[in-house]
């Protein structure tokens, strides 16, 4: 009795652990789902208002918004294009190593574009513009051409196993389709020989043949050859005599008749 309150007791405390471990786990895929969302509503909250600031503020202030806006822009398409493409493809790894070092310039420009955005002196700020502007194509280009490159490499793969497949779908129309096929224009029927002619002509023809004719007026001239060849055909024995079989060392030897 005590084994089983024991046995009881310690599946009690297995629910228990493994309920504390599932709640753990379900509180913290909430808390993931719940930051990504607010972490999603405030880079959508921030990309429309750079792309207001940039509408609506004209000069550096604008031109910073607008760049700051590109380069988001351009930096998130390729981290999706990559980490989705890196599923299926192995061969994209090196390439999210890259990404993510390109990534560090990327955040580290977006950080000196952001602080510039307060900058009072505008003389200062418009002289720097044409350096930040440059480091902004040079990053989104890179990102562009790791993106454009990943996007190509799916879709020939996907091109080439279309034609893979479309090949094999031909293929497979075509065995199906087999009485459209062509066939080859029937032989000449030959004539039959005259073994076949016999046959067929039958006993009653046998005097239209000229050859055959010409046999049996040779037969009906030499009377002896012929029945001499009826009695070399007569003595040759019809069924081939039988031959003795052998004896081989493991068969048991043959017992004698019993005379009573």
């Amino acid at each position: 009795m005590e084994a089983v309150v024991a046995v009881f007791a310690l599946l009690f405390l297995l629910c228990l652990a493994f309920g504390a471990y599932a709640t753990v786990k379900a509180v913290g895929a909430a808390k993931r789902g719940v930051d990504r969302t607010i972490s999603q509503a405030r880079r959508t909250v921030e990309d429309h208002t750079l792309r207001a600031r940039s509408l609506a503020q004209p000069g550096p202030a604008g031109e910073l918004a607008e760049l700051r806006l590109t380069l988001r822009t351009s930096m998130r398409a390729t981290q999706d294009a990559l980490y989705a493409g890196a599923a299926e493809d192995e061969s994209l790894k090196e390439s999210l190593g890259l990404f993510e070092r390109l990534s560090a310039h990327g955040h580290e420009l977006d950080g000196e574009l952001k602080r510039l955005e307060s900058e009072p002196d505008r003389a200062t700020l418009a002289a720097r513009l044409p350096d930040l502007r440059a480091r902004t194509r040079r990053i989104t280009q890179s990102a562009d051409a790791l993106r454009w490159a990943a996007r190509d490499r799916a879709r020939r793969f996907a091109d080439d196993d279309l034609d893979a497949l479309s090949a094999q779908i031909d293929v497979e129309a075509g065995a199906l389709r087999h009485w459209t096929r062509e066939e080859p224009p029937a032989d000449t029927p030959q004539q039959p020989s005259p073994a076949r002619r016999d046959w067929q002509t039958g006993p009653g023809t046998a005097a239209s043949d000229p050859a055959r004719s010409e046999a049996a007026g040779s037969h009906s001239a030499h009377p002896d050859a012929t029945a001499a060849d009826s009695a070399g055909q007569s003595e040759r024995p019809a069924i081939t005599p039988p031959t003795r079989r052998p004896v081989y060392s493991w068969n048991k030897k043959p017992r004698p008749e019993s005379t009573t």
